[in-house]
């Protein structure tokens, strides 16, 4: 299984403190049936370049992978992007990608959506340069973002969920409900460290597998896994 959304990176951002963490966090999610984790640290345009923050998160998974076994899951980079007005004419944005695929993960403002933003995140979908994943999409649809959502949707822009859409107990009918409908592409622990925001994604796929069964996880998990590796370049 995949996890598509993770802040295990050891002092990248406000994930993991450090190495130590980190190895707890992978080994949470092997433990939960998770064999690929892709490592999502917050990139904010104001604070750096593309550029520095590619040099500081090769420089933390460097110092990860020296520690790591072949036991753990395998770990592919990528970014959860802060989106902005202008975003698109970030200079070297694609580089954000996941691994070598054209995937780009973006955080959404937690507010209702400007008609210029969703014509932003629409026009940078439509231009073949990346393909567009918006993370924790779950957190939202509070905002009266659902018309925008579907319009995205409808411009082959992605859509990842949180675990915790399935866990809790509140909001898990609306998960199933989406997930039935083919609106959600990925999920993903959006882990940050051990006390208070551990891996609970096996608790979400225990659930899908008891719903929908074992043959439907799995073939939502190939699905996952074709559009990491068969994006890549282009």
């Amino acid at each position: 299984m995949i996890d598509f959304h993770s802040h295990i990176l050891p002092a990248v951002d406000d994930g993991s403190r450090d190495v130590e963490e980190s190895l707890q966090l992978l080994g949470m999610l092997k433990s939960q049936g998770v064999n690929t984790v892709v490592a999502t640290p917050h990139f904010l345009s104001n604070r750096e370049s593309v550029d520095e923050f590619l040099m500081r998160r090769q420089a933390s998974f460097d110092i990860l992978t020296s520690a790591l076994s072949c036991d753990f899951p395998q770990i592919i980079l990528g970014a959860e992007v802060a989106y902005y007005e202008g975003i698109s004419k970030l200079e070297g944005l694609h580089k954000l990608s996941v691994g070598d695929s054209r995937l780009l993960l973006i955080e959404m403002p937690m507010c209702k959506w400007s008609e210029y933003s969703v014509k932003e995140i629409t026009e940078l979908a439509c231009s073949n340069r990346v393909t567009i994943v918006l993370a924790h999409i779950e957190r939202y649809l509070a905002f009266h973002n659902t018309e925008a959502i579907r319009t995205l949707l409808g411009c082959d822009v992605l859509m990842q969920v949180n675990a915790s859409f399935f866990n809790d107990f509140f909001t898990r009918h609306k998960a199933f409900s989406m997930l039935k409908s083919g609106s959600i592409h990925f999920i993903g622990s959006d882990c940050h460290n051990i006390t208070h925001r551990p891996p609970r994604i096996g608790q979400a796929f225990d659930l899908i597998c008891k719903k929908s069964g074992p043959h439907f996880l799995q073939d939502f998990a190939d699905f996952q896994r074709s559009i990491i590796f068969s994006d890549e370049n282009g």
